[in-house]
């Protein structure tokens, strides 16, 4: 099955730009996010498996649009509602 994330062997996506300088996070939000992933899977609420599985289960349209960062929010928002962590 062809998801959106998987670019293997695909040409023509471009060069990677890298800005000089380039801070680790462009908005803190995105640290927060960073972080708010890692001490959930070090509390055990969800493994790294899961984490990487509920991203790549986005909808196409959804992956495409939003940014590193916000994909990682949406996972796991995902996660912490099947997990009925949150309601």
């Amino acid at each position: 099955m062809e998801r959106p994330h998987d670019l293997g062997g695909q040409q023509g996506l471009g060069a990677i730009e890298r800005e000089t300088g380039e801070p680790g996070f462009h908005h803190e939000w995105e640290a927060r996010v960073f972080a708010l992933n890692r001490l959930l899977l070090m509390q055990g609420v969800y493994n790294l498996d899961e984490f990487r599985y509920a991203v790549e289960r986005m909808d196409p349209e959804q992956y495409r649009s939003t940014g590193y960062y916000e994909r990682w929010f949406l996972a796991i928002e995902r996660l912490l509602v099947e997990k009925k962590v949150l309601p």
